[in-house]
């Protein structure tokens, strides 16, 4: 029995040998340490950006809640110098915002009172409302429709006009609103949404 053990174990063997040998060979690809290392590293660097990115503009809106006032996760800054209202709004983009747009008449009473403090002898202010596109259908800078308005109804507004497509707050008339002329210069208030 011993003597049939051993040419059977031979035989086995042999026939693991031939089969391991008969397949090809198992080619493992070289990533070279230095290549993973570097993407890691580019990657780190990208998020690290990221955040440095956004710590700016973090910074920036608090720069721009202490000049002006924060209301309601939202920070509103009065300008400097008069503009036309597509020009006003650009600038406002510019910074990172928009032209402000009052949501009720909580937002509208705080930029009538913020107007009147910070921009002494101006009375009328752009805000981010028009009706450029179809007269009557008031929108904001982002062509939403406007749920809430504060016409200065003793004055007949809005006077409906295709000219004046143009929305102005008035500080004079207690933060009553009036279309007007989109070329007319006036100063305007800028909102920031705070993230």
């Amino acid at each position: 029995m011993a003597r049939l053990a051993f040419p059977v174990f031979l035989v086995v063997c042999f026939s693991l040998l031939r089969v391991s040998c008969s397949r090809p060979p198992r080619i493992r690809k070289a990533v070279s340490p230095g290549a993973a290392d570097e993407d890691d590293v580019k990657a780190q660097i990208e998020k690290l950006w990221q955040e440095v990115n956004s710590l700016k503009e973090m910074q920036g809106l608090q720069t721009v809640c202490l000049r002006g006032i924060k209301v309601h996760r939202k920070c509103y800054l009065t300008s400097e110098e008069p503009r036309h209202y597509h020009e006003a709004n650009e600038d406002c983009i510019a910074q990172g915002g928009t032209l402000a747009t009052p949501r009720d008449v909580m937002e509208n009473n705080e930029l009538r009172d913020y107007a009147k403090r910070s921009a002494l002898g101006s009375k009328d202010f752009w805000i981010g409302v028009a009706d450029i596109v179809k007269e009557g259908q008031y929108v904001d800078v982002n062509s939403l429709p406007v749920t809430y308005f504060n016409w200065d109804r003793s004055k007949k507004q809005p006077t409906g006009t295709k000219r004046e497509s143009c929305v102005a707050l008035s500080v004079a008339a207690q933060g009553r609103w009036y279309d007007e002329v989109c070329r007319s210069l006036k100063k305007y208030i800028c909102e920031y949404v705070i993230p």
